[in-house]
């Protein structure tokens, strides 16, 4: 693939998430794709489709007008960074946290590595402490 299409198909990984279409996934994602999140729950994400599914999931029930904005992106051989920004406001639980009602905006970057016209693993950095202070769980 080209670096613009790997760009397109990195792209097509934060309308998925704004979508909730979960079907996507399977289009989008290798069947051994692994996400190394490092504020993943106890044992990180499932292998495959299934871990973005779980994620989106998580998310979008948490979090249900969750949206993402593409900032830039840069891509090199098979690998496309992203730095997006987030928003929404968390009406459901999210990894324990009760819904607290309030709205966030965070940044983060993400790394995929394309494979066979597909997304085979994620990078992703983002700031977790923002969006826990934005909610009102963490103090300022």
């Amino acid at each position: 693939m080209s670096l613009d299409a790997n760009k397109r198909l990195a792209a097509r990984f934060y309308d998925f998430f704004n979508s909730g279409d979960l079907a996507v996934a399977d289009q989008l994602f290798t069947p051994n794709y692994v996400n190394h999140e490092a504020t993943a729950p106890n044992g990180g994400w499932p292998q495959g489709p299934e871990g973005p599914k779980a994620i989106v999931s998580m998310y979008r029930t948490a979090i249900p007008n969750i949206q993402f904005t593409i900032e830039v992106q840069f891509a090199d051989a098979d690998k496309v960074v992203t730095r997006w920004t987030a928003r929404g406001t968390h009406t459901g639980p999210l990894m324990g946290i009760p819904a607290t009602g309030k709205s966030a905006t965070i940044s983060g970057t993400s790394i995929e590595r394309i494979s066979d016209n597909k997304i085979a693993e994620t990078w992703v950095n983002f700031d977790l402490l923002g969006l826990l202070t934005q909610f009102g769980v963490i103090p300022n």
